[in-house]
C-alpha cells in the first residue's frame, strides 16, 4: 500500500512548487495592473482637475466680461436716459414760456376787448342820445318816420314802378330768349353732322364662301383660336361671302376684322399664323387710335398738344356712350362750343378744346378708378393743358361749379350733341354697362389672365394662368365667379361661366 502511495505523493512533490511559484506570479501580475491602473486613473484625475480648472477660468473671464459689457451698456443707458431727461427739461422750459407769452398775449387782447366793448357801448348810447335828440325835435319817433316816407312814396309812384319794374322784366326775358334761341339755332345749323348709334357687330366680307371652311378649321380649332385670342363671337351662317364678328368692345371687333382680313390675304390660317397676326392687327388698331386723334386735332383746328393726349384722344374712337361714338361726340361738341363762343364773345380756343377733351376719361375708365370727369381732369393736368381748359371740361355733368363761360358753353354742346334725336340709345348702354362688369367681376380674381364676356353676356369665357391655377382650382374658380355674379348684377336668364386652363410646352430645335 505504501508502496503505490508513494508514486503519488511524489507527483505530488513535484507539483506543488510550481503551483506556488505560479500563484505568486499571478498575485505578482494583478498587483501591477492594479498599481498601472491606479496610476492611470490617477492621471486622470490630475488631467480632468486640470481641465476643470481651466473651464473654471474660462467661465470666470467669460463672466468678467459679460459684467463689463453690462456695466458699459448701463452706462449708456444712463447717458442716453441723462439726454433724453436733459432734452425734455429744455422743451419744459420752452414750453413754460410759451404758455407765460400766451397768457400774457391772453391778457393784453381781453384787455384790449373790454376797452372795444366800453367804447361800443359808449357810441350806442351817444347814438341813442342823438336820435332820441331827433325824434324830440321831429316830434316822431325813428319808425314811424321811417314808415309814413316809404308809405308816401309807395302811394304816390305804386303804379309807376309796378308798370316799369314790369315792362323791364318781361322785356329783358324775351330779349334774353329770342337771343339765347338764335344763338343755339345758328350752333346747330352750321354743323350738323351724321349721328347714327354704333352697333355691336361688324361684317367682314369674303372672296368665296370656300374661304369659311378654312376659317372654321378642323374641328374649328381655327375659329376657335381667333375667339380666344380676341374676345369676340365669329358668327359664320348662310350670308353669301360674308361673316359677322360680334362683340361689345369696338376695338376687340375692329382687331378681330383686321385679323381675319389679313389670314384671308395670306391664305395660310392655322393656330400659329392667327396667333402672329392677332398680334398685329393689334399694333395697327395703336396706330390707328394715333391717327384717329390727330384727325381729330386737325378737324376742329386745335393746335398742337402732347402726344400721349392725342394717343388717349385716339382711343376715344372705339369707345360708346348710350351707343353714340364719343370721338364724333366730341368733334362734333368742339364745332358747336366755338360757334357758341364766339357768339358769345368768349374764348374759342379755350371752349373748343374743353369740348374736345371733355370725355377724355371714358379712355381709361375701364382701367382706373373714379368718374370719367375726375380721371380725365387728372389726365389734363399731368399733361399740362392749359387750367382754364380744365375748368371748361370739368363741369360739364355738373360734378364741378361753372367758374367761367366756357365751362358753361361746354355743358351746353354736350346737351344739344347728346339730346339730338336718334343720337343716343339708352338700352345699348345699360347692355354694354353689363357686359363690362361680368368681366369686370371675373378679373378681381387672381390667377386669371384673359375674360371675355361673349354671346350677348349669356357666357363668359375665362382664360386662367395654368401655373397658378390647377384643375381643382378651375372648378372652384367657376364656381366662386358665377357666385359673385349672382349677388352683385342683375340680368335675364342664366349666365354660363367657363374657365379655361391651357398648358404649352415650347422648345426650339436648334
Amino acid at each position: 500500500m505504501f508502496s503505490s502511495l508513494n508514486p503519488l505523493i511524489a507527483a505530488v512533490s513535484a507539483l506543488l512548487p510550481g503551483l506556488i511559484i505560479g500563484y505568486l506570479v499571478r498575485q505578482l501580475i494583478v498587483s501591477r495592473r492594479i498599481s498601472a491602473a491606479e496610476s492611470r486613473a490617477e492621471s486622470l484625475l490630475n488631467e480632468a482637475k486640470s481641465k476643470s480648472q481651466d473651464i473654471l477660468l474660462e467661465s470666470k473671464n467669460k463672466a468678467f466680461k459679460v459684467l463689463e459689457d453690462a456695466k458699459k451698456e448701463e452706462k449708456e443707458r444712463h447717458s442716453q436716459l441723462a439726454r433724453i431727461e436733459n432734452l425734455l427739461t429744455k422743451k419744459e422750459d420752452e414750453l413754460e414760456a410759451k404758455h407765460r407769452e400766451v397768457s400774457s398775449e391772453k391778457n393784453t387782447l381781453k384787455t384790449k376787448m373790454e376797452e372795444v366793448d366800453a367804447l361800443r357801448v359808449t357810441l350806442q348810447n351817444e347814438k341813442a342820445r342823438h336820435v332820441s335828440e331827433l325824434e324830440r325835435v321831429a316830434g316822431l319817433s325813428k319808425d314811424k318816420a321811417k314808415a309814413e316816407l316809404v308809405s308816401a312814396l309807395e302811394d304816390e309812384y305804386k303804379d309807376d314802378l309796378y308798370q316799369r319794374i314790369k315792362k323791364l322784366e318781361q322785356g329783358n326775358r324775351d330779349e334774353l330768349d329770342k337771343k339765347a334761341r338764335e344763338i343755339l339755332t345758328l350752333a346747330i345749323q352750321r354743323f350738323a353732322s351724321s349721328h347714327i348709334a354704333d352697333a355691336t357687330t361688324t361684317v367682314v366680307n369674303l372672296p368665296s364662301d370656300e374661304v369659311k371652311g378654312k376659317i372654321i378649321g378642323k374641328e374649328g380649332r381655327n375659329i376657335k383660336t381667333i375667339e380666344r385670342l380676341t374676345g369676340v363671337d365669329v358668327i359664320i351662317d348662310d350670308t353669301p361671302e360674308a361673316l359677322v364678328v360680334s362683340g361689345f368692345d369696338p376695338v376687340r371687333r375692329q382687331i378681330a376684322k383686321l385679323a381675319i382680313e389679313k389670314l384671308i390675304a395670306d391664305g395660310r390660317i392655322h393656330p400659329a399664323k392667327i396667333e402672329e397676326l392677332v398680334e398685329k392687327a393689334k399694333n395697327e388698331i395703336n396706330e390707328k387710335m394715333k391717327e384717329a386723334g390727330e384727325a381729330a386735332l386737325f378737324e376742329t383746328g386745335i393746335g398742337p398738344v402732347d402726344q400721349r393726349l392725342v394717343y388717349l384722344l385716339g382711343r376715344l374712337a372705339f369707345r360708346t356712350s348710350f351707343g353714340q361714338n364719343v370721338l364724333l361726340h366730341s368733334i362734333e361738341m368742339a364745332h358747336v362750343a366755338g360757334m357758341l363762343a364766339a357768339e358769345l364773345g368768349a374764348d374759342v380756343g379755350v371752349a373748343k378744346k374743353g369740348a374736345l377733351f371733355h370725355d377724355i376719361g371714358k379712355a381709361v375708365d375701364h382701367e382706373v378708378q373714379g368718374t370719367h370727369v375726375e380721371i380725365g381732369r387728372k389726365i389734363l393736368q399731368k399733361f399740362g393743358m392749359d387750367d382754364k381748359v380744365i375748368k371748361a371740361m370739368e363741369a360739364h355733368h355738373e360734378e364741378y361749379p361753372y367758374v367761367t363761360l366756357e365751362s358753361r358753353i361746354v355743358q351746353t354742346a354736350d346737351a344739344i350733341s347728346g339730346g339730338r334725336p336718334g343720337a343716343r340709345k339708352d338700352t345699348v348702354e345699360i347692355y354694354l354697362k353689363r357686359l363690362e362688369d361680368l368681366e369686370r367681376i371675373a378679373g378681381s380674381f387672381g390667377g386669371v389672365e384673359k375674360s371675355y364676356a361673349i354671346q350677348a353676356g349669356r357666357e363668359m369665357r375665362i382664360f386662367v394662368t395654368p401655373t397658378q391655377i390647377d384643375d381643382l382650382q378651375a372648378i372652384k374658380l367657376a364656381k366662386d365667379i358665377a357666385k359673385k355674379i349672382e349677388e352683385e348684377m342683375k340680368y335675364p336668364g342664366e349666365i354660363k361661366v367657363n374657365v379655361i386652363r391651357e398648358t404649352r410646352a415650347i422648345e426650339y430645335a436648334r
